[in-house]
């Protein structure tokens, strides 16, 4: 091969070399990059980046508590850069202490690159966190994903935290972890916002009980399940109903996106019973029922479930006595026979008195000077209509 042959394939060679990595794009320490997962070996996840380049990211970092791996060939991922090392473009999801010199650190502050430090121990107001050489403070209030009644739990974990300020060439850094869980949750609520409408039906876990309701999760996202959306029957105690991990299934009811409020029905599931009370309980009709609530103005009794009539204290007798001046001798579970007076299905109100025995209807018939309906003769209408 004459010399002028090889300078010609040396030429080709430096030319197809130059032009390998055409289109490559240089990156500058802490640039995020969205990409996607080219491959995984035994201790690396390699990135797709463009053209013939590619990414390296430590395997560890993809893995959870249990040494498994999150990802898999194809997945989105979002990484920063660290450095260029014999031909390997490094990257991270996290600085760590080994890789986290000054530069970097302020060049996280800057990007908002996520840094992982240790926590050292418990200070006035909050934790000092050592990350790598560095140290930094973090408050009470942006530790974890929420304030916790032991504080002390957080020294010696190894936590990832983003800073929030840097300042006097690091001497001064202010880092937090509570971030992170208030965008993943700030994610998960723009997620829902796509899925979740008023009267959808969904199912949930319920993650704590209080006595005006109960949390349930939704994929990450709390609900309210007020007591009074339980059932249609008054519930006094949440707790004798429902149970904390229990699963239950709801309506959505209400969905109030700019404060995060979601409220749920599960009495809504049913049927109402006041859409057919008026037909059911027909003026004048006798039936037996259950004193649920006592008030300085009567009592209520429940008809069924969801449907309670008032038997006003007006109607109640006691010692021959009638009217306001009367006492209410009943107490709540007692069974009552009552007559209805009256059903206001706009209003949801039923007015009761107290149902009289065929001989005592009888009587007042008979000293009206008229023929009465047993099941349905009311002596006060009676007297009126004589009048």
């Amino acid at each position: 091969m004459t010399p002028e042959n090889n300078e010609t394939k040396t030429d080709d060679f430096a030319s197809l070399y130059e032009k390998s990595f055409t289109g490559m794009t240089s990156f500058k320490p802490g640039q995020v990059v969205e990409t996607h997962v080219l491959s995984i070996s035994k201790d690396t996840v390699f990135l797709q980046l463009n053209g013939k380049s590619e990414g390296v990211l430590p395997r560890e970092e993809l893995t959870d508590k249990q040494g498994q791996l999150t990802v898999k060939i194809g997945d989105p991922l979002k990484a920063y850069f660290l450095k260029a090392d014999n031909g390997e473009m490094l990257f991270t999801t996290r600085l760590t202490g080994e890789t986290a010199g000054p530069d970097l650190l302020e060049k996280a502050y800057q990007e908002k690159i996520p840094v992982e430090g240790v926590v050292e121990k418990e200070i006035k107001g909050g934790f000092e966190i050592k990350i790598g050489d560095t140290r930094a403070f973090c408050p009470y209030s942006q530790m974890g994903d929420k304030r916790s009644d032991n504080p002390g739990e957080y020294v010696g974990k190894r936590l990832t935290f983003r800073i929030q300020e840097y300042k006097e060439k690091g001497r001064n850094i202010l880092v937090s972890s509570r971030v992170f869980h208030q965008e993943a949750r700030q994610e998960k609520l723009e997620a829902l916002k796509s899925t979740l409408k008023e009267g959808q039906l969904i199912k949930g876990a319920i993650l704590s009980l209080q006595d005006f309701g109960a949390f349930v999760d939704l994929g990450g996202v709390q609900a309210l399940l007020p007591i009074s959306e339980i059932a249609r029957a008054r519930v006094d105690d949440i707790r004798a109903l429902l149970s904390v991990g229990q699963e239950i299934e709801a309506s959505i009811i209400k969905i109030d996106w700019r404060n995060e409020k979601i409220t749920l029905s599960m009495k809504s599931l049913s049927a109402d019973p006041w859409e057919k009370a008026a037909e059911k309980y027909p003026e004048g009709a006798k039936y037996t029922g259950k004193v649920v609530r006592l008030t300085n103005f009567g009592a209520f009794v429940a008809l069924e479930p969801g449907l309670d009539g008032l038997l006003h204290i007006s109607e109640f007798r006691n010692d021959g006595r009638f009217g306001a001046g009367a006492e209410m001798n009943v107490k709540v579970g007692q069974m009552l026979s009552v007559q209805i007076l009256g059903v206001d299905r706009a209003n949801r109100r039923i007015s009761l008195k107290q149902a009289t025995s065929r001989e005592e209807d009888a009587t007042t018939a008979k000293y009206l000077g008229g023929a009465a309906d047993e099941a349905t003769y009311n002596p006060f209408a009676a007297l009126l209509k004589k009048k």
